[in-house]
Parts: C-alpha cells; sequence; structure tokens
C-alpha cells in the first residue's frame, strides 16, 4: 500500500510517500530512498519519478516500510535546490519517519547517495546506508561553479530564480557535503556501495574511494555493464534487498 502525503520543510511543501507490505511485516525498520540531483533539461520534474514504484516493490519483497520524499524543487515539491535545503529537507523526512522509535536506513542513489552518506554522518537514528552510482568527489562530479549553477537551472530543479543561490555560494554548498569525510564517520554501522562498471558519469573508482574512506568497513557491489541509472536495474534491487535481508 501507498500513502501519500506532504511535508512542510522550512519554505519549501515535500512530497512524502510511503509504502508498507502485509505480505512479510518488519516491525520498525523503515527504509528512506533518496533521488539524486538531474543533470539533463527539464529532468527535475521526473527525477524522482521512479521511486515510488521502487519503494512499492522493495516493501512488498522486504517487509520494510519503505519511504521516498521529493525535495525541494523535484516533482511536485516546491522550493529551489541547494545541497543544504536538500540537508534540511532529508532531515525533515528523518523526523517524520522516524516516528515510534523506528530503526531508519537510507539507499541514496547518485548526488542522493552523498547527501544520504552527509545525512547519516550527522544523525545517529540512521542505521546503515546503501549508495548506488554515488559520487565521492563533488568537485570532479559538479564541474565549476558555472557548471554547477547552469545545470540546476537547465534542470528546472528551481522554483523561484531569487531563491537560487549564486555560482560561487551554490558550489561551496555543494562541496560541504564532503561524501569522502562523511562516510568514514558511519562504520561500525552497515554501509552498502553499489555502483556500475559502466557508469560515465560517475567512475567506479569513486567506490572504491568510498569504501577506502571507510577503512574497508562497507560492502562494494560492483555491477557488471550497469551505467550510471540504476534504479531500474533488477541487479540493484536484488543487491538492496538482499542487504535489507541481512540485517532483519
Amino acid at each position: 500500500m501507498l500513502a501519500h502525503e506532504q511535508l512542510q520543510s522550512g519554505g519549501s511543501l515535500l512530497d512524502l510517500r510511503i509504502s508498507d507490505s502485509n505480505a512479510r511485516p518488519v516491525v520498525g525498520h523503515v527504509l528512506v530512498l533518496v533521488h539524486g540531483l538531474p543533470r539533463l533539461v527539464g529532468m527535475g520534474r521526473q527525477a524522482a519519478g521512479l521511486l515510488p514504484e521502487l519503494a512499492e516493490h522493495v516493501a512488498n519483497e522486504s517487509g520494510w516500510l519503505v519511504a521516498t520524499g521529493t525535495l525541494s524543487g523535484v516533482g511536485g515539491s516546491t522550493g529551489t535546490f541547494s545541497a543544504s535545503k536538500w540537508r534540511e529537507d532529508l532531515a525533515t523526512i528523518l523526523d517524520r519517519v522516524a516516528e515510534g522509535d523506528r530503526r531508519i536506513s537510507l539507499a541514496g542513489f547518485g548526488f542522493g547517495g552523498s547527501l544520504a552518506l552527509a545525512a547519516a554522518a550527522a544523525d545517529d537514528r540512521v542505521r546503515g546506508v546503501a549508495t548506488f552510482a554515488a559520487p565521492a568527489h563533488l568537485v570532479a562530479w559538479s564541474g565549476s561553479a558555472h557548471d554547477l549553477h547552469r545545470a540546476v537551472q537547465v534542470a528546472g530543479v528551481v522554483g523561484d530564480e531569487k531563491e537560487l543561490l549564486g555560482p560561487d555560494e551554490l558550489y561551496q554548498d555543494l562541496l560541504a557535503i564532503d561524501p569522502m569525510k562523511a562516510v568514514a564517520a558511519i562504520p561500525p554501522r552497515r554501509l552498502l556501495i553499489g555502483h556500475g562498471t559502466d557508469d560515465i558519469e560517475v567512475p567506479a573508482s569513486d567506490a572504491r574511494d568510498l569504501v577506502a574512506a571507510a577503512e574497508g568497513r562497507a560492502e562494494l557491489r560492483l555491477i557488471q555493464g550497469a551505467g550510471h541509472q540504476l534504479r531500474a536495474d533488477p541487479r540493484m534491487v536484488a543487491t538492496l534487498l538482499g542487504w535489507l535481508d541481512r540485517h532483519r
């Protein structure tokens, strides 16, 4: 069953969908799926489009409660992207799903994986993190400050141009996420790093660098022949479900 609600996060109104299953209920466990930052023209409206379907599938197969929210400027959510605003949004979602002392895990895709690492590093309520195609080095991933600023505009994750940070401020705000530092703070909590071997947007070496930064205390899963878009890859889904099943 998929329930829909809206959450207030500062000046943004976020769409949140929560899936549960009566088939194999695992009491007290909740997984939050975190979408990435779109980089193509107009993709801001669609960046999280596949996640509700994925949430329903994972909930039915695992018995976990699975939540997915669209962050500021994405899908039907209002507001404008910045890394710090998305961190605030994710914290708001965590506050909502933590009700009843649930045990929370995060699974993030692309930049959403980097964001999930940063959120977990700052929040002990998060018991585990899985990333898929997450960039470890945001300087290389984002390009220049001008490149990032233009990409955000083109993707359409800007609700109001007046809210969009200037190029340098937006860039420095993004770099404050620092996935390599964040991932080191997560063990001994559980950690899964997944990546496609043929990813041309984020090289697979970034996955190895994240595992190294965690001093090897992470599961590394390289998906042969897979590119950057892993959300609909059945091998990714199987990897995620196996990880959840081992931590029931």
